[in-house]
């Protein structure tokens, strides 16, 4: 009988596997895309023939392909690619700077699409003053800008003439429009769902092309794969991005596995079919690395705009006073109905929750579902399960519910000090309680969240969640609630066969064992030998999806 011998074989590596069965191999041999040995060189020498590729490892590190459980798949290459990119830490006078100088730059009436500012900088936004200062610097030009959140934009007096948005327009449901709160002007100020008041605007200029659409897809998984990420959930995935993921993969050019998360009502940023009817025609974007397979609901906003629900106020203000604790965008009753519709069609929940107020009501809702629908194989996601009550973290693993951490910010950050001047210091740094979490036996998943971080690097993430400090070096000195930093080998599991289980693919992928797809990264340090304040540095020296080398560091 004709021996079949591997396509390829990684040898005299020091390969970490995620699988708790065998923690470490030099060697693992592929063939048609899977792992078909792991172990030493002995394992797979039996499998290396005269067209078998040879990948010497020479004694680096290589371990599973790393798992995006969280991130907007579309807007990561819009922004990368067209986009307008400034920091949030810009000062107002920054920003309208950088305005000035796309404005400059642009053609007649063309619009001018950007973004972060960070969340701290709402309160001094929504003044006459600061929307001059962007109408003077927008020359004109039709002007969007998102903040650090993604659900709050800044837009110039051209946006707002075209998104039919004058002085006695209402806000609308679950969002507000920015006034002055001296003289009642606008202050093209947009918080939550007012930004999709100018994002449809935006969309309806033809700004954004299908062509560049499918574009910007392509850029982002050459990006991720780039920081070694082989599968992603993309967390709000209309027609056209599935479309492009379904294209891209006929073509052969999707190198990450795409399990996409369908929003169940038309989100504020994106526009088209939602809900009952996206599901309908879901399985026409089905192939073999995309999976249309769970549902997105928003239940809350963000802390720094006070539109999260908590159980506790927020700080007074002059607009909500002394005892608003924001509201969820579904009642209880809502929610349940739609857990328990897409349990039925087979179809997990990731559930925005970022106050701690939503969290519970999402637990509670899975928690009657479970009542009358019975146990699931089904995963379901607190998205940003960051602020929790003490009382609902032993829950997550009651109810089988997975922690989606997502964005990168379990440390110091922007994003850190808006919370506080919402919510007050004390309250604002018990955020991530992710020993908590793990202690409790739930299960978590690692998610960048891109592109609201405009990096969608997880070495990032996964130094921040061993040291509880900021590894840019930006608040030197200072940790957030130390006390649930997480050890190494339990960070690397959330962002690999933890966050597998968590998509519904821990079968396929997530570590290096015989069957799995051999997705496999080689890094340029052995992460387990070096100061933790170090991990951030680690760079992706080659990228393997299936077996085929798809990205090597220049």
């Amino acid at each position: 009988m004709q021996k079949t011998f591997a396509d390829a074989v990684f040898r005299n590596g020091r390969i970490y596997t995620s699988n708790r069965r065998q923690p470490w191999a030099t060697s693992a041999a592929v063939r048609a895309g899977r792992f078909v040995a792991v172990g030493e060189e002995h394992d797979i020498a039996p499998f290396i023939g005269e067209r078998t590729a040879i990948i010497d490892l020479s004694g680096r590190m290589a371990m599973a392909g790393i798992i995006d459980i969280h991130n907007h798949i579309m807007m990561g290459g819009q922004a990368d690619l067209y986009e307008l990119r400034f920091s949030s830490s810009h000062s107002i006078a920054k920003i309208a700077n950088a305005v000035h100088k796309a404005a400059s730059a642009a053609k007649p009436g063309a619009w001018i699409v950007g973004g972060q500012f960070g969340n701290n900088l709402l309160a001094d936004l929504n003044t006459a003053e600061s929307f001059a200062l962007l109408d003077a610097a927008s020359l004109g030009h039709p002007v969007v800008l998102r903040d650090d959140s993604y659900h709050n934009r800044w837009a110039s007096s051209a946006a707002l003439r075209l998104a039919g948005v004058g002085h006695d327009t209402p806000n609308p449901t679950d969002g507000e429009i920015g006034r002055d709160l001296k003289s009642g002007r606008l202050t093209g100020l947009m918080i939550e769902a007012a930004s999709g008041l100018v994002e449809r605007a935006l969309a309806a200029s033809g700004h954004y092309t299908a062509e560049m659409d499918r574009a910007a897809v392509a850029r982002s998984i050459s990006v991720l794969n780039a920081h070694g990420v082989t599968a992603f959930v993309d967390a709000a995935s209309m027609e056209p991005i599935m479309a492009a993921l379904k294209g891209l993969d006929d073509r052969g050019e999707l190198t990450a596995w795409a399990v996409c998360a369908m929003p169940v009502v038309e989100p504020g940023f994106m526009f088209g079919k939602a809900g009952t009817d996206l599901f309908e025609v879901r399985e026409q974007f089905r192939s073999v690395h995309v999976k249309p397979d769970y549902a997105k609901m928003f239940l809350d906003g963000v802390p720094g705009a006070k539109t999260a629900a908590f159980h506790e106020p927020y700080v007074a203000d002059p607009v909500r006073g002394c005892c608003f604790r924001g509201a969820t965008m579904m009642n209880v009753p809502e929610l349940i109905s739609w857990i328990g519709r897409c349990e039925k069609l087979g179809l997990a929940a990731k559930i925005h929750c970022a106050g701690d107020a939503s969290v519970t009501q999402a637990l509670d809702a899975v928690d009657v579902v479970r009542s009358f629908n019975g146990p699931t194989q089904l995963v379901h996601h607190i998205a940003h399960a960051s602020y929790i009550a003490p009382d609902d973290i032993p829950r997550f693993a009651e109810l089988g519910v997975a922690a989606d951490l997502s964005p990168i910010i379990w440390y110091p950050t922007v994003f850190l000090e808006a919370h506080k001047a919402a919510m007050g210091a004390e309250r604002a740094e018990r955020f991530w309680p992710n020993k908590d979490l793990k202690d409790a036996g739930a299960l978590m998943a690692g998610g960048s969240d891109w592109p609201v971080i405009p990096i969608p690097d997880p070495w990032q993430g996964i130094e921040g969640m061993v040291t509880r400090q900021n590894p840019t070096g930006d608040f030197p000195g200072k940790s957030l609630w130390a006390e649930q930093a997480l050890d190494l080998a339990t960070v690397i599991d959330i962002y690999t066969i933890d966050a597998a289980r968590a998509a519904g693919l821990s079968q396929t992928i997530g570590s290096i064992e015989v069957g799995k797809s051999a997705d496999l990264i080689v890094l340029d340090q052995m992460i387990f030998d070096i100061p933790p304040d170090r991990l951030a540095d680690t760079r992706v020296e080659m990228t393997f999806f299936e077996g085929r080398k798809v990205y090597e560091r220049g």
